[in-house]
Parts: C-alpha cells; sequence; structure tokens
C-alpha cells in the first residue's frame, strides 16, 4: 500500500519553520491545572503525567527529557504535567509528595504509577507498550513467527474460536498492560476459568511483559499439540545452555502464571538494560559489561555472553543470578559506582557483583577467555574473601569541629556507634538549600556540644556511597539513628530552625539532653 503523504500548504511549512524545536517540544506536552484537569484528562485514551514542583531540581533535569519524550509519542500517547504549587489540589488528590512523580492515566481506569526510565527513549519505550489490547490476537503462523521474533521475549496462550467474542470483550475491560516480554497462550477447550486467569494475567502485567492468544492449535502446531502457555525467549538470545522456548505445566493461575514468568522469563544471563536493571538488582546479580550491541552485531555480543554463561551453568542455584550489558550505557554508575573508568580492560569486559543490599564487588583480575578468571572470582565471592568497594572520599586526619565530617568509609564508626545518638545530614555541596541550613546546623551542633551521647554530622551523599537504610533523593536529607536503633533510622522532616531541631532531639534522644540557655518548654 502507498503511504498518504498530507500536503502542506506554504503557510503551513512558514509556520513549521518558524517553530523553534524547543518550542515545538514544549507545546507537545499539556500543561494541566484544578481547573481542567479532570476534562482534558478524559479526552485521551492513555496519558502521562508529570508532577513537578518549579524548584525541584529533579524536575528540571527530567524536563527536556520528558518534552523530547513527547513529541515522540505524539499521535501515540499524550504527555501532560501539573505545577504542584499552583495547582496543589489535583496533586493531593492523586497523593503527590516528592517530585516529580509520574503517574499513567487511562480512560475509565484509576491512575497507575510509572515505574518506568526517565530519559527520552526510555519512557518513549516504556509509554508505547502501553497501548493496544492486553493480549494480542494471533491468526497465523506468520502472526506468531512476527510476535515471537521481538527483541524481548513474548508469552503465548490459546483460546477457542468459540469464545474470541468474549475474549475481545474482556481484552476491552483488562487493557492494563505493558509490553517488554511476551508468552502466547494456547487454549483447545471452553475452560472459561482458565482463560479468565490468562486474560487477567495479561492485564496486570503488561506494563512488563508481552502476551498473545492463539484461537488454532495449528498455528503453534510445531510447539505444542495441546492447549498451553509457552514463553519465548527473543532468539537474539538464543544458545546451547537452555531451551528457546519454556513450557508452563503448573495449574494455570494468576500467581501461577506470574511465578512462572518471574522464573524464566529472564533465562540463565539475561541482558541488562536501564529498563530492567531495577527488577534484575532485586536478588544478587554479577554483570559483564563489554561494547554490546544487538542491533548491529548480535554474534560479537553473544560471545562474551556465552562465556558468562558457560561459567553461569556451573554456579545456578547458589543465590547468584548472571547478566551481561552495555558499558556505554552504564558508563557513568562504573565510574561512579565501582571506581572503573573506560580504559580498564580495553575490549575485555569488566565484571561486578551487586548484592541486594547493596554490597558491591569488582573483578580486578583480567576476563580470560577460558573463563577461568571468572570462576576464580566466584570462588572467593562464595568464600567471602572479597573485600567490599566502597565509593568514600578520604577518612579526614582531624574532626574536631562541632559538625563531624562523614564519610562512606567511617559511616559504620560514627554514625553507627552502639551508644550515641546521631543526627546525620546527607547533603551536595552544591545545593543552595544545604548552604542556606548549614549557619543553623553548626549552631546546632554547637549548643548540643556539652552532650557526649549525641552527634550531629554531616556527609557528602555526592562522592560516598549512602547506606542501605537511608533514603536520599534530595538534598538536604536529614536522619535520626538513636541507639539501640541504628538499623532503623527515623527520617527528620520536621522544620528547619534551631528550635525545630532541639524539640526534635528532646523527644528522640536516648538521654536527657542539656541545654543552657534554652526553655523546658522546648
Amino acid at each position: 500500500m502507498t503511504p498518504v503523504i498530507p500536503v502542506l500548504s506554504a503557510v503551513s511549512l512558514a509556520l513549521v519553520s518558524l517553530c523553534p524545536t524547543a518550542l515545538c517540544a514544549r507545546r507537545d506536552v499539556l500543561e494541566l491545572g484544578d481547573a481542567d484537569f479532570d476534562y482534558l484528562a478524559t479526552e485521551h485514551e492513555t496519558m502521562l503525567v508529570k508532577f513537578y514542583a518549579p524548584w525541584c531540581g529533579h524536575c528540571k533535569k527530567l524536563a527536556p527529557e520528558f518534552e523530547k519524550a513527547a513529541g515522540r509519542l505524539k499521535g501515540i500517547v499524550q504527555l501532560a504535567k501539573v505545577d504542584c504549587t499552583a495547582n496543589s489540589e489535583t496533586c493531593g488528590r492523586f497523593g503527590v509528595t516528592g517530585y516529580p512523580t509520574l503517574k499513567i492515566f487511562r480512560s475509565g481506569k484509576d491512575s497507575a504509577p510509572y515505574d518506568g526510565p526517565r530519559s527520552a527513549s526510555g519512557i518513549y519505550n516504556y509509554m508505547t507498550k502501553q497501548t493496544g489490547p492486553d493480549s494480542l490476537h494471533l491468526k497465523s503462523k506468520e502472526d506468531l513467527q512476527n510476535f515471537v521474533s521481538n527483541y524481548d521475549a513474548s508469552i503465548v496462550g490459546m483460546i477457542p474460536p468459540v469464545l474470541l467474542g468474549w475474549v475481545r470483550l474482556v481484552a476491552l475491560l483488562l487493557s492494563y498492560i505493558v509490553v517488554c516480554f511476551c508468552s502466547p497462550g494456547v487454549f483447545s477447550g471452553t475452560d472459561a476459568p482458565r482463560l479468565d486467569e490468562f486474560l487477567k494475567a495479561a492485564g496486570l502485567l503488561r506494563e512488563q511483559f508481552r502476551f498473545a492468544h492463539i484461537t488454532d492449535l495449528q498455528v503453534a502446531e510445531e510447539q505444542t499439540q495441546t492447549e498451553s502457555v509457552l514463553l519465548f525467549r527473543p532468539p537474539r538470545l538464543a544458545n546451547a545452555f537452555e531451551d528457546s522456548v519454556v513450557v508452563f505445566t503448573d495449574y494455570l493461575t494468576i500467581s501461577s502464571l506470574r511465578r512462572f514468568i518471574r522464573d524464566n522469563i529472564y533465562g540463565l544471563c539475561p541482558h541488562m538494560t536501564m529498563e530492567n536493571r531495577d527488577r534484575l538488582r532485586v536478588r544478587d546479580l554479577l554483570t559483564a559489561y563489554y561494547d554490546l550491541d544487538y542491533h548491529h552485531n548480535v554474534r560479537g555480543s553473544n560471545y562474551w555472553r556465552n562465556r558468562v554463561m558457560k561459567v553461569a551453568s556451573k554456579y545456578s542455584g547458589r543465590g547468584l543470578i548472571f547478566s551481561v550489558a552495555n558499558k556505554r550505557d552504564f558508563q557513568a554508575e562504573l565510574e561512579d559506582d565501582y571506581g572503573l573508568g573506560t580504559a580498564d580492560g580495553g575490549e575485555l569486559p569488566f565484571v561486578t557483583i551487586r548484592t541486594k543490599l547493596g554490597h558491591k564487588y569488582t573483578m580486578r583480575e583480567e576476563f580470560t577467555r577460558d573463563g577461568q578468571s571468572l570462576e576464580r572470582f566466584l570462588e572467593d565471592y562464595f568464600a567471602g574473601r572479597l573485600k567490599r568497594y566502597i565509593r568514600s572520599e578520604p577518612v579526614p586526619e582531624k574532626n574536631a569541629a562541632p559538625v563531624k565530617v562523614v564519610v562512606a568509609e567511617s559511616f559504620d564508626d560514627i554514625v553507627n556507634d552502639p551508644n550515641k545518638d546521631v543526627l546525620i545530614q546527607f547533603y551536595s555541596p552544591s545545593c543552595p538549600h544545604c548552604k542556606k541550613l548549614e549557619p543553623v546546623y553548626r549552631e546546632l551542633a554547637e549548643t548540643l556540644y556539652s552532650n557526649p551521647n549525641v552527634v550531629v554530622a554531616k556527609m557528602n551523599a555526592v562522592n560516598n556511597d549512602v547506606p542501605l537504610g537511608y533514603d536520599v533523593q534530595g538534598f538536604p536529607t536529614i536522619y535520626f539513628a538513636p541507639v539501640g536503633k541504628k538499623d532503623d533510622p527515623v527520617r527528620y522532616q520536621g522544620a528547619r530552625e534551631l528550635k525545630d531541631f532541639l524539640k526534635f532531639l528532646k523527644q528522640e534522644a536516648s538521654h536527657n539532653l542539656v541545654l543552657p540557655g534554652f526553655k523546658e518548654e522546648l
């Protein structure tokens, strides 16, 4: 079919030429407020809304990426934004407590949190998967082949033709799904409960996986002769160490299907990307980083992956999962979190381990093609012989000022001192709010100087690893680590005047505070 190309008038062309790229991008982001949010939101089947504050640094960083994504998604998914400083009613109604907050809105459905990446390409890829049916109807072998030949994995079920009309109705009602991975469902009878469970699972899991269904068993006769659910791993990741197609054999429920997908979708050694890294990192994870490029060099990308998989197959079942990644995609992370420069290793992979608790290890020995160096690294890891990598500034030689300086290497010694209550401020040297707080914080430390069991401290959270248990998303972030509860620090969320800090510490401190010159009502 010959594509229809719209003809622009001379006036239209002139207007387009006069529209700067940045301005046009901004117009692609719909501005919503208290007065028109409900009215305008219902006009769009799917919409991604950014709730922000003009002063928020993270919001400013996201803005250009959000605008680029809006331009690419024009006509597919509407992107919008709400200024929460001017439209507090709308932001409060949707439970917005931090900035930026992104939520997905669908016509006739409750809003859902956006858990995807925040780059323009990441937003585009994530949101395009929010459109279309929960489960795609495959009518021929060609449809099936095209579906499972995707860059990502696939999930397919078979449904009898007599139920097709009913399936379409349910698919419309269960439109909450994302296309990232996929599995086809195959149903040969009229077992409505099994079909219902499959479609419900598709609706609930579409934000992570790709689903399709088949109504003719002959379409999938090469894979199965009976009704079933099949998980197809991406062809680009085919290897000799595992099957490319996995058959679901358990009794079909939403929970069992979710568990089956979770346990099999990634296989022995998945390709970690910026989009799926958080899902992989819920477990202890080894990653080999190298010049991986599955779009232009599948064979070269699998050269090192196959060597990782050969070693991984010997250590499966020991609580560690394996992955490969493009080192260019994670360059900043490798440099900031592991101290690895781009020149380290050359064409050879970097290898790191990041546990679910946030502990980090790096393989310092050069990666050998026979896999022996990787095996030695793993033996040392499982034996507990590896030293954790901690990104830290040097421990100060002198630390006599009222506000104690903490670095990652000295965090346990100071903040986790079992005999002292510690108020710790995580800051950024460039943060204006931190600079404004500095004289108040110093006065607080001076006021409490005669209390030997209370420490007022600060840590540069840009140049030091923040320990697990401290959620630092913005600056300054302040926590109180009391005696006996070091594993459960309390986040300080009060006002930031001297009297407010003192009142908080008087209530929370493990020992009575000596506050010379202050009234008892504090």
